[in-house]
């Protein structure tokens, strides 16, 4: 028989990695926290008809990347490739819209099919933000700011926020023309790809990693250029408030995001730290997109940051020994060994447990010496040691493992009942 593996691509997260993926999480929620957003969670599965009418039919992800397949009730149902286009489905299905402005955020993992590579999955994993209903200049740099905060909380170095603007869709029409007629003009220097999108997705050609046509675009006619007086003076508001936010930026006019709903502003936060693939978080107003999924008109702006690529950033950081990942060590270590003492060892836990206190329990069975040890490796400040003695005497000995902060010795021992969770955890440090 084989041996049975994940899928390329769909890679296990083992305990030893979570702790760092659980800091990255417990960050966000504390910021989001901070500023009213909340939470919002969206099925993993969706018709395909969701992605195909929001992202766009011409887009790389709805034509080659995306998990579809019929379902026995012949539907053609998708794995969600991002978060933005459930996120408004949910929003119109439920009303939520009828109730004011949204500031919502999602968690967990997307799938698109590429080729994997370093801090690029199958399944990869996404924290977005989603505000409906928000439509000034202000908002957009407040959504920016809080994703710039946020990756400076988390010690990302070498950030930098790459601006433009998409403008309206009566100046995207305008300029789709002008870029069209330039870029059949130059049809024979493009790659393969870029002349296949320039009647399919023109804007998308921008974006082109080829450096050949890259190189080719310069003199290209840009979308800033054909900006109607209204959205360059909103651009202008968006620049002027992350300036008076302190938030530097370089304005980029090939920015164009991957994604057909974008309008006006577009961003990329970028890393130095990553090498070539530097976008840790990306984004933009997509004003239009509520409206082509079946609602009201409603002006939007949100953005998605890459799990994946985050986790790789930190993990060089923890390598270089330049941060350290907040321990999150037991308060109490129970060490056990008898027949009496087991079930006397079990109970305490639980009972500490409801009290509140992160208490871990050696299964071992193994000798008190060994036990111990893996105790003083736990980062526990105390164990708490029941023999079949301690058990007939109905008491627990609780032995500090650490050197405390106020200068108690390690090794200092305390005799205290069984029968009293409360004056344990007085001992170890909290109160019930």
């Amino acid at each position: 028989m084989s041996k049975l593996q994940s899928l390329r691509g769909l890679v296990d997260l083992l305990p030893a990695q979570t702790p760092l993926w659980q800091h990255i999480e417990a960050t966000a929620r504390e910021h989001f926290r901070r500023a009213g957003v909340a939470e919002i969670r969206t099925p993993l599965l969706e018709h395909t008809e969701l992605f195909a009418r929001g992202i766009g039919e011409a887009t790389d992800v709805v034509g080659k990347e995306m998990y579809t397949f019929l379902d026995r009730g012949e539907r053609s149902c998708t794995l969600r490739p991002e978060g933005t286009a459930s996120v408004v489905r949910a929003a119109i299905e439920h009303g939520l819209l009828s109730q004011g402005a949204q500031r919502l955020w999602y968690c967990g993992p997307m799938f698109r099919y590429e080729r994997p590579q370093a801090g690029r999955q199958r399944q990869f994993h996404q924290i977005g933000v989603e505000w409906l209903g928000v439509a000034d200049a202000a908002s957009d740099a407040e959504v920016i700011a809080l994703a710039w905060d946020l990756l400076a909380a988390l010690g990302v170095g070498g950030l930098a926020l790459e601006l433009n603007s998409l403008g309206s869709p009566d100046d995207r029409t305008a300029y789709r023309e002008q870029l069209v007629a330039w870029l059949e003009a130059h049809r024979d220097h493009l790659d393969p790809d870029s002349q296949a999108r320039i009647h399919a997705n023109p804007l998308r050609v921008l974006d082109s990693k080829n450096p050949d046509t890259q190189a080719l675009l310069a003199g290209a006619p840009t979308l800033g250029a054909a900006l109607a007086p209204e959205s360059r003076e909103r651009f202008e508001a968006v620049q002027a408030a992350l300036t008076a936010l302190g938030i530097p930026f370089v304005l980029n006019p090939r920015l164009v995001r991957g994604l057909d709903y974008y309008s006006h502003t577009a961003f990329e936060i970028t890393s130095s730290q990553l090498g070539a693939q530097a976008t840790v978080c990306g984004g933009g107003r997509y004003d239009g997109l509520v409206q082509q999924l079946g609602g009201a008109p409603t002006p939007a702006i949100g953005w998605a940051l890459g799990m994946e690529r985050l986790v790789l950033l930190l993990e060089q950081r923890l390598a270089a020994g330049d941060w350290t990942l907040p321990a999150a060590a037991p308060d109490l270590y129970v060490v056990s060994r008898g027949a009496a003492a087991e079930p006397a060892a079990l109970a305490l836990v639980v009972a500490l447990r409801r009290l509140g206190l992160a208490v871990e329990r050696d299964c071992s069975g193994s000798a008190f010496g060994k036990q111990l040890k893996r105790a003083e490796r736990s980062g526990a400040a105390w164990a708490a040691l029941i023999g079949d003695d301690e058990a007939a005497a109905g008491q627990v000995r609780l032995k500090r493992l650490h050197q405390s902060a106020e200068g108690s010795p390690a090794g200092e021992e305390r005799l205290v009942a069984l029968a009293d969770p409360a004056a344990v955890m007085a001992v170890v440090g909290g109160e019930p």
